[in-house]
C-alpha cells in the first residue's frame, strides 16, 4: 500500500479563517458597529386653544318715544366686535318680542311681567296735552286736569299712561267713535279740531305737526321707562348693556 496522504486543505484556510474571526470584530470579541442611539420621543407641541366664539349680534328693541342713542354710541365704544341692532317695536309687541327671542333686550313702557323679565326703572316721562295749535288751551303754559273740562279726550288704543283708568274722574268727554289704534293716529284726529289726547311727552314730539302743540299736564299719569330683559337665556353680553345703561364705565366693576 502507498503511503497515506493527508487530506489537503485549501491554503490559508485554518488562516483565513482565524483571520476572518479577528476582522469581524475589535479587540476581546467586542463589535466596532456602534448601537443606534436611542432617542427619547418627541413630545407633540401644544396646540394653541382656538380662539373664542365672538358674541352674536346684540338686538335692542325699543317702543316709540324711547331714544337709546347715547348708550348704542357708548356700546360700540367698549364692544367693537360685537354690533348692536336697533329694533323698532310698537308697545303691543314689546314682550312678544322678548319671547319669541327677536330681541335680547328691549327699551320698554313698564310694567311689564316681571316674574317673567328682567327688569329696570330708567325713567319716568311726563304727559302732556295735545291739542290744535289754535286751542283755547294753548294760552296757558300749563294744565291741569281741572282745565280740560268740556274737551272730548281721544283714549288711542295702545294708552301707554293708562288713562282708560286714570282720566275717568276728569271732567272729560268721551268720544262717541272708536277709539283709534295707535298715539299717532289719536293725535292725527286731534289735528282734526275734533278733541284733545294726552300721551307722553316723547310721543308728542315724535308725532308732532305744525297744525297742533302741547302742554305739559301737572298731577297727570307718568309714563314709566324701563329696560327688560329675559331671566332665561339671555345675551351673554346682557350684563355690559346693563351696566352702560346704569352709567357704569368701561372701568367700573359691577
Amino acid at each position: 500500500m502507498s503511503p497515506r496522504t493527508p487530506d489537503r486543505r485549501p491554503s490559508g484556510a485554518g488562516a483565513g479563517g482565524r483571520g476572518a474571526g479577528k476582522k469581524s470584530g475589535a479587540k476581546g470579541g467586542r463589535s466596532t458597529q456602534k448601537a443606534p442611539r436611542q432617542t427619547a420621543a418627541r413630545r407633540p407641541a401644544p396646540t394653541a386653544e382656538p380662539p373664542a366664539a365672538p358674541a352674536p349680534p346684540f338686538r335692542l328693541g325699543a317702543v316709540p318715544g324711547a331714544t337709546p342713542g347715547i348708550w348704542i354710541e357708548r356700546w360700540r365704544d367698549r364692544h367693537p366686535d360685537t354690533p348692536l341692532e336697533l329694533v323698532q317695536l310698537d308697545v303691543a309687541r314689546q314682550q312678544t318680542a322678548l319671547a319669541a327671542g327677536d330681541v335680547d333686550a328691549v327699551i320698554a313702557r313698564l310694567p311689564v311681567d316681571r316674574e317673567r323679565w328682567h327688569a329696570i326703572a330708567l325713567y319716568d316721562e311726563v304727559p302732556v296735552v295735545v291739542m290744535t295749535a289754535d286751542a283755547s288751551l294753548s294760552v296757558a303754559e300749563r294744565l291741569a286736569a281741572s282745565d280740560l273740562a268740556g274737551e272730548v279726550l281721544i283714549v288711542p288704543a295702545d294708552d301707554v299712561l293708562g288713562l282708560a283708568a286714570t282720566a275717568a274722574a276728569w271732567p272729560v268727554e268721551r268720544p262717541r267713535f272708536a277709539p283709534p289704534a295707535s298715539t299717532e293716529e289719536a293725535i292725527a284726529t286731534v289735528a282734526a279740531g275734533v278733541g284733545i289726547s294726552v300721551v307722553p311727552m316723547s310721543l308728542a314730539r315724535l308725532h308732532h305737526r305744525k297744525d297742533i302743540t302741547f302742554r305739559e299736564l301737572d298731577g297727570g299719569p307718568l309714563a314709566p321707562v324701563g329696560l327688560v330683559w329675559p331671566r332665561e337665556d339671555a345675551h351673554p353680553l346682557i350684563d355690559a348693556f346693563v351696566g352702560i345703561v346704569r352709567g357704569r364705565t368701561a372701568r367700573s366693576s359691577r
